[in-house]
C-alpha cells in the first residue's frame, strides 16, 4: 500500500459525514465528524458553511465565535461551556480540538441551539442527517412615532392576518398587550426596538403558534386601536394621550440624543496583532486590555457600554461602525496603539475622520487601515479613496463639531494623567470610522515602536490612567451634550 492510500485508510477511520440539508436556503454540504469517538463530534467550521454564518476564530486561544441568524455564539477547545447571546450554556462532553478545528459534541450542541435560538433544526444520528429550517418570521420589525396627541407604533410584517385573530387590551399595571394568532414574531429585533412617547418598554414572546408583544406606558392613555396596512404590511397601533401631554413628546425627543449608550472599539485583534514593540507588545492586547478598563469605568457610572470585541477575535473595520449603528450608539470610540520608523517619537493624539492633511496623519491611517489586507470581503473598501473618501467623510459632517470637542477633550484629559507628549487633534481617512452615525474619533495611546513607551503601555497602572482619561472625558462630553438639551 503506497503513502496515498494510507493517508487516505487513515482519514476514513478518522472522519466520517453527516450529511446537512438547509431547507431555508435549498443548499447540501456535508459535517466531518471524528468517527473515533463517542458521542459523535462534528466541525464547527463545517457547520458555520452549513448555517451560512459569519465566523470568526482565534487559533491561538482554541475559540470560534459564530453568528448564527445573528446571534453570537462562542465556542471554546477543550471547554464544556457554550456561550450564546452572553448566556453560558455547559454540555455534558468538552469541545475536541483537532486539525486547526474545534469538534462538538453533536447531540448536545445541536438541542441546545434548537431549545434557544434554532427551533426548526433536526438532528437524526442514525440517519447521520442535519435538516436546518430557519424559521420565516412573518412579524419582523417595529417601529414608534410620536404625535402631539399620542404615539403611534407600527409592527412590519409579511403578511396580513385575519382581524379574528387579533386582539388588545391594557392591564391593571399599565401594560399594553397585543396578540396575533398564527403568527411568528422576531421576538430580538422587536425587544431592542427604540422606545418613544409613551412607551418605556417593549417585550414580545412566541407562545406556540401565537405572537404576543407587551408595551409598558409611561403616562396615561385615553384611548387604544389598531388597524392593518397592506402597503406596506404592518399592523399599526395608536395609543392616544391627553393634549397637554406635549412636553412628554419633547423629552423623548431629548431622550433619543442623550448619550446613554457608548461603543468602545479595540483595535485590531484575532490574527491581526497591530504594532508589535521592541519587546514583543502586541497592539490587539494592550488596547483590549485598556477598552475594557474604560468600559467597567462607564458601566459602573451607569452608562451602557457595547464592545465591537470583547475578547481577542478579528473582526472586520466595516463591521464595527455597523455594530456601533445597530445597537443605537451614542458614541463611538476606537482604541489604539501607534508605531513609527522612528524610535524616538512617542506620546498619544486623537484623530478625526477626514483625508489626512499631514504625512504622519497619512502615515498612521495607511498603517491601521492595511488591516483589510486580512479580511475576506475587500470589495467594500475599493472606491474608499481620494474624492470617495471625502465624500464618505462628509456624509458623517453631522457630528463632526461634536467629534471635534471629543477628540479635544480626550487630548486634555491624557494629557492631565500622562508625561508623554501631547501629540494633538488630527485628521486621518481611517475606515473604522466611516459609517458611524454617530460622533466618533479614534484614540491613539502611544507608540509601541518606542522601547520606553512599550514598557509603559505594558504597565496596568499606566493603562488604568489611560482607562481614566477616556472615561473622564466621555463624562465631560456627556455633561456638555446634556446640559445643551436641557437648555441650562
Amino acid at each position: 500500500m503506497n503513502f496515498k492510500a494510507i493517508l487516505f485508510f487513515l482519514c476514513a477511520i478518522l472522519y466520517g459525514d453527516i450529511h446537512v440539508f438547509n431547507r431555508s436556503t435549498g443548499t447540501e454540504t456535508e459535517l466531518k465528524t471524528l468517527s473515533n469517538t463517542r458521542p459523535l463530534y462534528i466541525s464547527a467550521k463545517d457547520l458555520a458553511r452549513s448555517f451560512t454564518s459569519k465566523i470568526y476564530e482565534n487559533a491561538e486561544r482554541k475559540k470560534v465565535v459564530l453568528y448564527i441568524s445573528g446571534v453570537k455564539v462562542k465556542i471554546s477547545g477543550n471547554s464544556s461551556y457554550i456561550i450564546i447571546d452572553e448566556d453560558a450554556y455547559q454540555m455534558p462532553e468538552i469541545t475536541i480540538v483537532r486539525q486547526n478545528d474545534l469538534y462538538l459534541p453533536a447531540e448536545y450542541f445541536l438541542n441546545l441551539l434548537k431549545s434557544t435560538i434554532l427551533p426548526g433544526i433536526n438532528f437524526d444520528a442514525k440517519k447521520e442527517l442535519l435538516e436546518i429550517d430557519v424559521i420565516r418570521f412573518n412579524i419582523t420589525d417595529i417601529d414608534i412615532d410620536v404625535k402631539s396627541n399620542g404615539t403611534i407604533i407600527r409592527l412590519k410584517t409579511k403578511k396580513a392576518f385575519s382581524e379574528r385573530n387579533i386582539s388588545s387590551f391594557i392591564n391593571k399595571h399599565g401594560w399594553y398587550y397585543l396578540t396575533i394568532a398564527g403568527a411568528v414574531i422576531d421576538t430580538t429585533n422587536i425587544n431592542n426596538g427604540l422606545t418613544r412617547g409613551v412607551v418605556r418598554q417593549i417585550e414580545s414572546d412566541q407562545i406556540g403558534s401565537t405572537a404576543q408583544v407587551a408595551f409598558k406606558l409611561g403616562s396615561k392613555v385615553i384611548s387604544h386601536d389598531w388597524y392593518q396596512g397592506l402597503d406596506p404590511n404592518e399592523v399599526v397601533v395608536t395609543l392616544r394621550t391627553p393634549l397637554g401631554q406635549i412636553e412628554n413628546h419633547i423629552e423623548d425627543v431629548k431622550d433619543k440624543w442623550r448619550l446613554d449608550i457608548v461603543v468602545l472599539d479595540a483595535g485590531h485583534g484575532g490574527k491581526d496583532p497591530g504594532a508589535i514593540g521592541k519587546y514583543g507588545t502586541k497592539e490587539k492586547d494592550v488596547v483590549l486590555d485598556i477598552t475594557k478598563r474604560a468600559g467597567k469605568l462607564l458601566e459602573k457610572s451607569g452608562i451602557k457600554v457595547f464592545y465591537t470585541r470583547d475578547e481577542d477575535v478579528f473582526v472586520p473595520l466595516m463591521d464595527r461602525t455597523k455594530m456601533a449603528n445597530e445597537k443605537n450608539g451614542k458614541l463611538f470610540v476606537s482604541i489604539h496603539a501607534n508605531a513609527n520608523k522612528n524610535r524616538k517619537i512617542q506620546g498619544f493624539e486623537t484623530y478625526l475622520l477626514r483625508p489626512g492633511k499631514s504625512e504622519d496623519a497619512i502615515e498612521v491611517a495607511s498603517r491601521e487601515n492595511s488591516v483589510i489586507n486580512l479580511e475576506e470581503v475587500k470589495d467594500q473598501y475599493a472606491d474608499l479613496t481620494g474624492e470617495a473618501l471625502i465624500m464618505a467623510t462628509m456624509a458623517q459632517s453631522i457630528f463632526m463639531k461634536e467629534s471635534e470637542d471629543l477628540a479635544s477633550i480626550i487630548q486634555m484629559e491624557l494629557d492631565k494623567r500622562l508625561n508623554t507628549p501631547n501629540r494633538g487633534v488630527k485628521q486621518a481617512g481611517f475606515y473604522v470610522l466611516i459609517g458611524a452615525s454617530m460622533p466618533n474619533v479614534l484614540v491613539e495611546v502611544g507608540f509601541l515602536s518606542n522601547p520606553m513607551e512599550e514598557k509603559k503601555l505594558k504597565q496596568d497602572m499606566h493603562k488604568q490612567q489611560i482607562a481614566e482619561a477616556i472615561y473622564h472625558a466621555i463624562k465631560h462630553f456627556k455633561q456638555t451634550r446634556e446640559k445643551v438639551l436641557a437648555g441650562e
